[in-house]
């Protein structure tokens, strides 16, 4: 949507490669100096649009249905994409980046890891005549003319509805409610937000106590690994909030492991909403899913045309998402796309 259709939901296909099939590195692929440029009136009518996209990697579920939504995105818009994945590492974005910028591609876009530290690579491409879109993520450069729009969620209104849900639920309490937080990777947009909008909202309730919150990565290996620490450090833990699926499915191994009854003994609150996701709280694994939709790519190709055709566009393009409870969950998977 520009809002279009939850973030781009129409037209998606079901056989595109994961991120970790289709990453290969952008220099494999590099095209003659002349044969694009920045303006899409400048080349000849013949010649594809160019876009050059640096994905963060293949941590999670959604990050595997976000890729595959560009990927088919791009191929549906008949672009010629160039693909990196920079497993996470920001350093391999950024070689991505200046190699897109080597090879002139018509416009670049990327999920940037971390919110820091962009600000030369996106002068580089700005002085190069290159625009830049951010999606998924957004950096912190003070410059916002380094970039065309941010596509993507509202981390903080996640966090928030993810937050108020506790509120709610627990507005009766007596005393201490317990809560363990995993983060996702450390420095993300997503992490940063998603802790900030929870904290500010279980405030207004003095017995919601974090008494626990570290990294898991975004990963399932590692979400199930700090749950565990947890739950050996803590007793009481009376809830468990996850700042995606996969952490938040590694945690109910831990907990499951521990004889413990996810979703009953620990309320568990999760982001995302991927299938896996969604089917643990089809199943009541997990109690509350504040969805962040990964099919971004019908917009990012939109915003791709507007840009090079020299339209104005949002600075911030918001997409549009829901949550689910757990019979929600079991009403909606049939139909979930990813």
């Amino acid at each position: 949507m520009v809002i279009v259709a939850a973030c781009g939901k129409k037209n998606e296909a079901s056989s595109s490669p994961s991120a970790s099939q289709a990453a290969a590195p952008a220099s494999e692929s590099a095209k003659p100096s002349d044969s694009a440029q920045p303006s899409e009136s400048a080349k000849p009518a013949d010649k594809k649009v160019v876009l050059g996209f640096a994905q963060v990697g293949a941590e999670s579920g959604w990050r595997t249905a976000n890729t595959k939504s560009i990927q088919e995105s791009a191929a549906s818009a008949g672009f010629d994409l160039k693909f990196s994945d920079a497993q996470q590492k920001q350093e391999n974005q950024i070689k991505a980046i200046r190699s897109y910028i080597q090879q002139k591609v018509d416009v670049i876009a990327f999920s940037p890891v971390v919110e820091s530290g962009w600000d030369t690579v996106l002068k580089e491409a700005k002085d190069a005549g290159i625009p830049v879109i951010l999606t998924d993520r957004a950096v912190d450069s003070k410059d916002t003319s380094l970039y065309k729009t941010f596509i993507g969620s509202d981390f903080v209104e996640e966090g928030r509805k993810a937050g108020q849900w506790l509120v709610d639920q627990e507005k009766d309490a007596t005393k201490d409610i317990n809560i363990v937080e995993l983060q996702g990777t450390t420095g993300s947009a997503p992490a940063n937000d998603r802790m900030a909008g929870f904290k500010e909202v279980i405030a207004s309730n003095p017995h919601l106590k974090i008494i626990a919150s570290q990294t898991g990565d975004f990963t399932r290996a590692k979400g199930k690994e700090v749950m565990q620490a947890f739950l050996k450090a803590h007793k009481d833990i009376d809830v468990l909030y996850a700042h995606n699926d996969d952490m938040a499915l590694g945690a109910i191994q831990a907990i499951e492991a521990a004889g413990l009854k996810p979703g009953v003994d620990i309320k568990i609150i999760s982001v995302d909403g991927v299938h896996d996701g969604m089917q643990a709280a089809s199943e009541g694994k997990i109690n509350f899913i504040v969805e962040c939709n990964p099919l971004l790519g019908p917009q990012l190709m939109e915003a791709v045309n507007n840009v090079l055709a020299g339209k104005e566009i949002p600075q911030r393009i918001v997409t549009k998402e829901g949550t689910f409870t757990s019979d929600q969950a079991k009403e909606a998977l049939p139909s979930r796309q990813y």
